[in-house]
């Protein structure tokens, strides 16, 4: 199972392995609290994120957008389903937003590659 959650979320045991999908660290979070690893390359670039963020961009442009930067590179994504095969992998991610976000589409993208590989689950994302 694929989830999604917010890094300032409280640590669960369901969380299983917890990856931070985020380029940037995320603001007033220490790294010895992330109980996780930091797998910032498979992040949107720096200019899709900035987009985004500054309008340029609407979420379903955005989502295309980071999709093909997924195929383009799937090295860094590759990892993660791995993860995913194992148990429960929880992608981390510090925006507000707990339905337009990296995470969201990069959960979609892994359980679209899982399913090629034979059943999986729906992707879990959640706030708080």
């Amino acid at each position: 199972m694929i989830r999604c959650k917010r890094v300032y979320a409280a640590v669960e045991v369901e969380d299983g392995q917890r990856v931070l999908v985020d380029r940037l660290w995320p603001r007033n979070k220490r790294k010895q609290d992330l109980h996780g690893q930091w797998m910032r390359e498979v992040a949107p670039s720096d200019q899709l994120r900035r987009s985004l963020h500054q309008g340029e961009l609407d979420f379903a442009g955005f989502t295309q957008r980071y999709q093909q930067e997924l195929a383009a590179h799937p090295e860094h994504w590759y990892p993660l389903l791995g993860m995913a095969e194992q148990g429960t992998l929880t992608l981390l991610y510090a925006g507000k937003d707990t339905e337009h976000n990296n995470a969201r589409v990069l959960a979609d993208w892994l359980e679209d590659e899982l399913d090629k590989r034979g059943p999986g689950s729906s992707p879990v994302c959640y706030g708080h």
